[in-house]
């Protein structure tokens, strides 16, 4: 393990100042005493898959959602927190390093410690890896000091982000075993929080006591679903490629020679794509999703791209810039097909070396037809998640490498009579990762430790901390936790009747919602964005004064209050039990019966599994 990790830093004086902001909290987790309200059973989020995700997890499925209240009146169904014996807890990084992470666990120190001085918080040195090794170091406020507020995963380091393996799961309830842990936090995206799931059920089964806790962490924004709106680090991300690509595109206009492709980190979604084409306005946008639902092939992408640049060129201008995310090249259908090949050659331990030859016809044709850069890129071994290395796939440099070939090709012809078409490529991925948090993912992440530690002293196993209402003030944000199995699915092979759920239930990233108001947004705007040099320039994160509070674009355009509006129908569903209590009137049941009975035909029908494609929206 890195010597290094969890030492001290010397802090500049910006980061000096960061580290005395004081994160905000809501209500609820101000005191020290915490009112729990237990709410219904959960299902899971495809109905279809409900069965299929109960029956692999038959302790955990189905359990209730869980509300954190002040506490105030008391119901009868509600308990509170007080303060308890002292609990150990256990706490890891598990997945790419967002900016705000080390907020999560200064939230679950601070919290500790309210509760009880003697609670005792352990710091899993190393990731996943230092769990199944019982390397560990005590978390304490001196230990601490230096990474409140402050970006990067230093404080403990990460490593394979995997606890997957009968041996890795054994591994895991052992060290917890050993060290007597209550709880153990999982800090990272989809798939560390779909293990944490794994690792709550057979911690159940086992009969050991530790509750297994997982926090919506990654900075590409895809662990997205009703009771998660955005993850931490998402908006700092955002804001900091925000302000490259404006960047960028002032230096566009000023040379008015060149044409920016640029690839943006973020996964097999495109969230961090979207959010940054709202915040900066570049010329041009693809999202994957536009292109998996439109079924666009490479070369059709290409040609939409060129014909951009001749419209453009009509105006007088030769410069421009094209945002994509770098999950991209995983929504073009024969791209898709090509590198899904390549993954099962990868999996039956082809070499990367004899991967070309092991191809079928038509994918070796397609092979053979990319450049030479691409096809070392494409053969790479893959992540932990058995997936392909999206962001060592330089596809900003193969569509910019297409489309000059396609421009020289319209200008041979006559088509074309602008000026030489030339570009500039650039991957913005690691550069905002290790960034200082803004002010809402230091909030965010803060609020979500807090509620980790109320999660452990409710007894609660495999829950995941969230906060609903986050586009309001802190103070009217919602705390809660959900069952992890209550995010879960299985992927079907097919579309179609004949459909059928296949592979083991997980959490799965959340692409973008094409029918969301904010994406309507996007497509009003792509015209203006296209011709015009609509750029917009949102600077650097401001930590005080105006812009400090600003929020992603597309959590404040989005309602997305589902804990609110569960509260809104419980509300309505009361009143209901007041007016039909026994004794009421005929009428009245009657009305009450066929007024019941119409809302059940819509809800059966709106429950029932889609096995249409959604609306098809196209590029242009």
């Amino acid at each position: 393990m890195n010597a290094d990790l969890g030492s001290p830093r010397e802090l500049t004086g910006l980061q000096r100042r960061r580290a005395l902001y004081q994160p905000e909290l809501p209500p609820c987790l101000q005191g020290t005493r915490v009112r729990v309200e237990f709410g219904e059973s959960t299902t899971s989020i495809d109905p279809k898959c409900a069965d299929i995700v109960a029956q692999a997890f038959p302790q955990t499925f189905g359990q209730k959602l869980v509300h954190f209240l002040e506490p105030n009146s008391m119901a009868s169904d509600t308990q509170v927190i007080k303060e308890q014996p002292p609990i150990r807890v256990g706490v890891l990084f598990s997945g790419r390093q967002s900016p705000g992470g080390h907020n999560v666990i200064w939230g679950i120190y601070d919290a500790m410690k309210a509760r009880n001085p003697h609670n005792v918080l352990l710091g899993f040195v190393g990731g996943t890896e230092g769990l199944f090794a019982k390397e560990t170091m005590e978390i304490t406020n001196d230990v601490l000091s230096s990474y409140k507020n402050q970006g990067g995963f230093d404080l403990l380091g990460r490593t394979v982000d995997q606890i997957r393996t009968k041996e890795q799961v054994n591994a895991a309830m052992s060290t917890c075993c050993d060290l007597s842990l209550d709880g153990l936090i999982i800090i990272g995206g989809v798939t560390s929080n779909s293990d944490a799931a794994q690792l709550a059920e057979t911690f159940a089964k086992h009969n050991c006591k530790t509750k297994v806790i997982g926090v919506p962490v990654t900075l590409s924004g895809d662990l997205k679903n009703q009771f998660v709106e955005t993850t931490v680090g998402f908006d700092t991300v955002c804001k900091v490629n925000s302000q490259l690509i404006s960047n960028v595109c002032l230096d566009a206009v000023s040379a008015g020679k060149y044409y920016y492709f640029v690839r943006l980190m973020g996964g097999k979604a495109s969230h961090v794509a979207f959010e940054c084409a709202l915040q900066s306005h570049p010329n041009m946008v693809i999202l994957g999703e536009e292109v998996a639902l439109s079924k666009l092939t490479l070369m059709e992408i290409i040609n939409k791209i060129c014909d951009g640049v001749e419209v453009r060129a009509a105006q007088g201008k030769y410069h421009g810039v094209l945002v994509i995310p770098e999950g991209l090249i995983e929504s073009i259908p024969e791209m898709y097909a090509l590198m899904q090949e390549i993954n099962n050659l990868h999996i039956n331990n082809v070499t990367e070396d004899e991967i070309p030859s092991q191809l079928s016809p038509w994918a070796a044709a397609l092979f053979k037809f990319l450049p030479p850069f691409i096809r070392r890129e494409l053969v790479l071994h893959q992540e932990s998640d058995n997936s392909a290395q999206l962001s060592q796939i330089d596809t900003e440099q193969l569509l910019a490498h297409l489309v000059e070939a396609e421009m020289k090709r319209r200008t041979k012809e006559g088509n074309y009579k602008g000026r030489k078409f030339s570009s500039v490529c650039h991957f913005f991925g690691s550069q905002a990762r290790g960034s200082l948090p803004s002010n809402f993912d230091s909030n965010y992440a803060y609020v979500l430790g807090h509620i980790c530690v109320q999660i452990v002293a409710t007894g609660l196993n495999g829950y995941m901390a969230t906060v609903t209402n986050l586009k309001d003030s802190t103070n009217k944000w919602r705390c809660a936790a959900v069952p992890l199995t209550a995010m879960m699915s299985v992927r079907r092979h097919l579309r179609g009747p004949g459909a059928v759920p296949i592979g083991r239930p997980v959490i799965h990233p959340s692409p973008i919602d094409l029918k969301a108001e904010s994406y309507a947004v996007l497509r009003e705007k792509a015209s203006s964005f296209l011709l015009d040099d609509f750029y917009r320039t949102p600077g650097g994160i401001q930590f005080e004064g105006p812009g400090a509070n600003t929020k992603p674009i597309t959590l404040t355009i989005e309602d997305q209050d589902y804990l609110g509006d569960i509260e809104i129908l419980q509300d309505y569903l009361d009143k209901v039990r007041t007016i039909l209590k026994p004794g009421c009137s005929r009428e009245i049941l009657k009305a009450a019966i066929s007024s019941m009975a119409s809302v059940n035909d819509v809800l059966k029908v709106m429950s029932a599994p889609l096995h249409a494609e959604l609306p098809l929206y196209h590029f242009n």
